[in-house]
Formats: structure tokens, C-alpha cells, sequence
């Protein structure tokens, strides 16, 4: 016997996650040893999130017109309401969880930050409502794909995917190759996604490479405030998920490793969008509900940006010398989650809403440019529970729709087993030919 076994050559094979990992250690190290060299890294950053906006479009439009085609008008719209009653709810509990943490542990008194207001200028513009309800209807299919603008994609696919239920046999050629592109797109965001390491790498030593350690010490309060927040929402998410959907959360947890390391990594949902798909189906969420919701959620489930929001609001109006009542503090919160419905797509979306909505509130400006020191960091935890959110709320919206089949991996039936639970992931070893692995 001169070949190696296979369970031998298993041994070896270093997973996605695990690479993805070492990535990030390494682009740690790279950013502080080596500032100017992990500046220099841009590039590999810039293609990596390149790759993935070449998937995100394509994968979006196969995906929804083959799922709601197969599933017709009453079977979206149920599906629709169901998710927009859980974005709201997740959104109400991030909002009370960051003013309790900005009222409880005060970052901002006695912060009287001297920064540069001008700074704020470059940053973009919030729509009003009435023009981002226009902006969600592409004139053109090809021009938001083009842009890669989300929303516009989603509101397309949804109605030719109708059009599509609506014209039975006679369109049956369009469910079919929608169909077959989605499963082309899944097995290209698992090449894609193979290049992962090196853009996290690449994008952590960017992020520190710029940003350095000096300027943290006077906000680190603030800092500290918000992260320990997103773990107390993160804890309150899971227990809920927990308890609505009886998913093993082991087998939950490893499965979104990937995609929420990435959204930490690059702070942008784009990038993890793609993977965030393709672990939630193969954990045996329906391809139909994975197509909807998680789109749908990238523009109005933004529960991280929501409790960013709330704290920050808090540490301006601190760091200025206000003392905003609870009853101001609400109303400032409904001000900026109408505001930030839809901006997920803008650079620093949370930073942009604060700062537009800081002159109606009589917030000083300089409390806001202040957080622009820490906004790449404080970004970073926010895209990440802005994707993780996302990821819940499917999966919560499916079991509502007992959608979810029994021996679906995310009830742990290979824990069950005695085995840890085993969720596709991209390997350094290649595949055989012939292989069925979609990761």
C-alpha cells in the first residue's frame, strides 16, 4: 500500500476559516510593525472586494427570480411581512441596548475633543425619504447592475420573478436559467472566496497601517463602550434565535464564522453578502428565503449601524455639554432610524447619517468629527452585526415559515452523531474532479 489514505490526507487540509484567520493575525502584525508596507496593501484589498461586487449582482438576480418564481406572490409577500416585523424588533432592542450603555457608562463627559470640523465635508449626503423610496426603482436593469446597487437589484428580481409565477409554462425557459445561474453563482463565490486570506490580510493592515494606536487612547472609552454593547446584542440575538428556532447554535456559530470575519475584516457588507448566502444554504435554509431576506435585510435590518447610531448620538451630545432627557434621546432615535434606512451602500453609512441629522438635533459638530478618528474600528464591529443580524433574522424567518427541513444541518444532526457538525468550506486541497462540493 503505497497511497495515503484519505482520512490521512484530511488531516491536513486547513479550512477557509482557519486561513481566513491566519490572515488576519498576520495583517495585524503587518499594520503595526509595518505601517507604510500594510498601506501599501490597498491594492490587494481593493481586488479582493472587486471580486466579490464581479458575484454580488448576478448572484442577487438568479437567485430571487428562481426563488420567488418558484413561489409565487402569497409566498413572498407572507414572507415580507415576517421579515420586516423581525428587522423592526431586532432594530428596537439594539437601539435601547446602545442608550443604555452611553447612559450607563458616559464616553463622552468630559470629552472636549479640538478636531477639525471641515473634516466632516467629504463625507456623503443622506437621501431624504421621499427620494430613497424613488432611488429603489432602477431605471434601468443593467445600470444598477452596473452599480451593484442592492435595493435596486432586490426590487427588479422581485418582479420579474411575479411576472415569471404569474406566467406559468410559458416562462418556465426563465425559471430555468435562473435557476442554473444561481448554482453557477454559488460555485463562483466559492472560488471567489478563496482569495479571502489574502483581502482580509491585505484589508486589516490597511486599516492599521492608517490609523495607528495614538490616536485611540482619548476615544478608547467610547470604543469600549460600543464593542462591549455588541457583544451584550449579540448574546440577547443568539438566546432569541435560540428559543424561536431551536437551531444548534455550534453548528449556527461555525457556519457564519466566515462571512462575519469578512465583514469585520473589509467593514462592508458587499463583501460578506455573497458568503453569507451560500453558509445559510448550506445549513438547509430554502434558497427562496436565503435570496430574499438576506438582501432585504442589507437595506433595512441594520442593527449594529442602529446601535452605533443611539450610543453615538449620546457621546456627542456628552461630549458637547448636553444632557439629553430619555424623552429627547427617543426622539433623536426615531430621527435617525428613518435616516438610515438604505445607506448601507454609502462609505462610513452610520458616521454619514449622524452627522446629517447632527444640526436638527443640536448636536455640536465637533463631537461627531471626533468620532472619525476611531470610525474605520468602530466600523468594523458595525458590519459585522449588520451581517450577522442578517444571517439571524433568516434563519428566524424561515423557521416561521417551517421551511427548514428536520435533518437540516443547523438542528446539529451531525452533532447528534457524536462528529463536530460538518459545514462545507473551501480547502486548500483541491477538490477531486467530478466533486459535488458547492463551497
Amino acid at each position: 500500500m503505497t497511497d495515503t489514505p484519505p482520512a490521512d490526507r484530511r488531516r491536513f487540509r486547513i479550512t477557509l476559516t482557519q486561513q481566513i484567520m491566519v490572515g488576519l493575525v498576520l495583517g495585524c502584525l503587518i499594520g503595526w510593525l509595518s505601517p507604510s508596507f500594510g498601506i501599501s496593501l490597498q491594492l490587494i484589498s481593493d481586488l479582493f472586494l472587486r471580486l466579490i461586487k464581479m458575484v454580488l449582482g448576478p448572484l442577487l438576480f438568479t437567485t430571487l427570480v428562481a426563488g420567488i418564481a418558484g413561489a409565487g406572490a402569497k409566498v413572498v409577500g407572507r414572507l415580507g411581512l415576517k421579515a420586516i416585523l423581525w428587522f423592526e424588533l431586532a432594530t428596537t432592542v439594539a437601539l435601547f441596548i446602545g442608550l443604555a450603555a452611553a447612559n450607563l457608562v458616559k464616553p463622552g463627559a468630559g470629552a472636549a475633543p479640538a478636531v477639525d470640523v471641515h473634516k466632516l465635508d467629504a463625507l456623503a449626503k443622506t437621501k431624504s425619504a421621499s427620494q430613497f423610496l424613488l432611488d429603489a426603482f432602477p431605471t434601468s436593469m443593467f445600470d444598477a447592475m452596473a452599480r451593484n446597487d442592492v435595493l435596486q437589484i432586490v426590487v427588479f428580481s422581485v418582479f420579474l420573478g411575479l411576472a415569471v409565477s404569474a406566467a406559468g409554462s410559458k416562462a418556465r425557459l426563465i425559471k430555468e436559467i435562473a435557476e442554473a445561474g444561481s448554482e453557477a453563482m454559488f460555485k463562483l463565490v466559492g472560488y471567489v472566496m478563496r482569495f479571502a486570506p489574502f483581502g482580509v490580510c491585505a484589508a486589516i493592515a490597511v486599516t492599521i497601517g492608517k490609523n495607528g494606536s495614538g490616536m485611540l487612547v482619548s476615544l478608547a472609552k467610547c470604543l469600549g463602550t460600543l464593542y462591549a454593547a455588541l457583544l451584550v446584542f449579540f448574546a440577547l440575538l443568539f438566546l432569541a434565535m435560540k428559543i424561536l428556532t431551536r437551531a444548534h447554535m455550534p453548528t449556527f456559530l461555525k457556519a457564519i464564522r466566515e462571512p462575519a470575519l469578512i465583514a469585520f475584516t473589509t467593514t462592508s457588507s458587499d463583501a460578506a453578502l455573497p458568503r453569507a448566502m451560500q453558509v445559510l444554504e448550506q445549513l438547509g435554509i430554502p434558497r427562496r428565503i436565503v435570496g430574499f431576506v438576506v438582501p432585504t435585510g442589507y437595506a433595512f435590518n441594520l442593527d449594529g449601524s442602529t446601535l452605533y447610531l443611539s450610543l453615538a448620538v449620546v457621546f456627542v451630545a456628552q461630549a458637547g455639554g448636553m444632557d439629553m432627557s430619555w424623552g429627547e434621546q427617543l426622539g433623536a432615535m426615531l430621527v435617525l432610524m428613518a435616516a438610515s434606512k438604505g445607506v448601507a451602500g454609502v462609505p462610513r453609512a452610520a458616521l454619514v447619517v449622524l452627522y446629517s441629522v447632527a444640526t436638527p438635533l443640536h448636536l455640536q459638530p465637533e463631537g461627531v468629527a471626533a468620532l472619525l478618528g476611531i470610525d474605520a474600528l468602530m466600523d468594523m464591529g458595525r458590519t459585522c452585526v449588520n451581517v450577522v443580524g442578517n444571517c439571524v433574522a433568516t434563519v428566524v424567518v424561515a423557521a416561521w415559515e417551517k421551511a427548514i427541513p428536520a435533518d437540516a444541518p443547523i438542528f446539529g444532526r451531525h452533532a447528534a452523531l457524536g462528529s463536530s457538525p460538518q459545514i462545507p468550506t473551501a480547502e486548500v486541497v483541491r477538490e477531486p474532479p467530478g466533486s459535488a462540493n458547492e463551497g
